[in-house]
């Protein structure tokens, strides 16, 4: 009995074998995936294989097999599949992953950092992610928008701490390249926005918007993205990038992505972490000055510049560095009975710690 039942079953097998094989042959099926659900050893079973395939082969307007075929190459057509975060840490391995992805099809966003990453970068990362299938991040200090080395070296690092939390959001590729691999011994090319990067913020930190525009064209060149996020806090610089994107064609749209603020409205920034505690309590002065110039909305610059240096001077633990009032995206002088959105950019040091901040309001 044991034997008979065994050899029906055997028979059964070879019939399901024979079927899958066949479908196979007729359809030149190749993708692993539907070749998965029509294996004889699923649950589908032999009658569930050739009401698949009738599923697949059978259309409205009863197309012959050949087109059905068709579509059904088209829709299985292979895609690189998602992986865990790659961390490069040279150009060139950059270039060949993110080669694959282009291969694909595939659209890529670039989110530039500075590291010791905080919620403001994560806000890019998330909106990098609505805009491309791809989000790769950099994190390099850049060495040539520091004016002190003092000042280089006391910025805050944390790598492993910033690998957790790109993984947790997403992110593909991390590049960390060495400072021998974004400027190469004997280098001597610069990018510079001449009148932008020399005007407002730029007078107060000379030389600080060229190294921006250099590191930036660089990222840019490594990774070719298709978009890139920027924070708008650092406002000058938002702009100073976008005219240099326009001036030098780069084929990619810069985002510019609103601040994102602690609970009781500073500006979140890597640098906040090096305030002292009276110093991390004074400094929501800036945020209130803004306020202040928000509410009066005066069409008078004047009047506005007024209303902020009085507001910031009546903390003792700030000293305004620089406090620029300009038409929002060419950032010239507002002229008289301008009508329209003015961008105010405040310079604030606490401590010996520079904090920026900015609103854009329409007059």
């Amino acid at each position: 009995m044991w034997l008979s039942d065994h050899r029906a079953n055997s028979r059964k097998n070879d019939d399901r074998n024979a079927d899958y094989y066949k479908w196979k042959q007729a359809l030149h099926i190749t993708s692993p995936k539907i070749l998965g659900l029509l294996d004889p050893h699923t649950t589908l079973g032999c009658h569930g294989i050739e009401a698949r395939m009738g599923q697949m082969t059978q259309c409205a307007d009863d197309k012959p097999l050949a087109a059905a075929q068709r579509d059904l190459v088209h829709r299985e057509e292979p895609q690189v599949r998602r992986s865990a975060m790659q961390v490069c840490r040279t150009v060139a391995e950059c270039r060949d992953v993110l080669a694959v992805y282009r291969q694909a099809s595939e659209t890529i966003g670039l989110v530039p950092t500075m590291g010791f990453l905080h919620e403001g970068h994560m806000a890019l990362v998330a909106e990098a992610k609505t805009r491309a299938d791809r989000v790769v991040t950099t994190i390099f200090v850049n060495p040539t928008q520091f004016g002190e080395a003092a000042d280089l070296d006391a910025y805050p690092r944390d790598e492993a701490r910033d690998l957790e939390m790109l993984e947790a959001a997403g992110v593909d590729v991390v590049l960390i390249p060495d400072v021998a691999d974004v400027y190469p011994e004997s280098d001597e090319t610069i990018v510079e926005t001449t009148r932008m990067a020399n005007m407002l913020h730029g007078k107060v930190r000379p030389g600080h918007f060229r190294g921006v525009t250099t590191v930036v064209a660089r990222l840019f060149n490594f990774t070719q993205p298709d978009i890139a996020c920027f924070g708008e806090k650092d406002y000058q610089q938002l702009q100073v990038i976008k005219r240099m994107t326009r001036d030098l064609a780069f084929p990619i749209e810069i985002i510019g992505v609103p601040i994102v603020r602690e609970a009781d409205g500073l500006a979140m920034s890597s640098r906040n972490v090096r305030l002292s505690p009276e110093d991390r309590a004074a400094a929501l002065v800036l945020s209130r000055s803004l306020d202040a110039a928000e509410q009066a909305r005066s069409s008078d610059p004047e009047s506005l510049r007024e209303t902020i240096s009085q507001t910031i001077a009546a903390e003792p633990r700030a000293t305004l560095r620089g406090l620029d009032i300009v038409e929002a995206e060419t950032l010239n002088d507002i002229q008289s009975g301008y009508a329209g959105p003015i961008a105010i950019m405040l310079s604030v040091e606490f401590g010996g710690v520079l904090l920026l901040d900015q609103r854009v309001i329409t007059l």
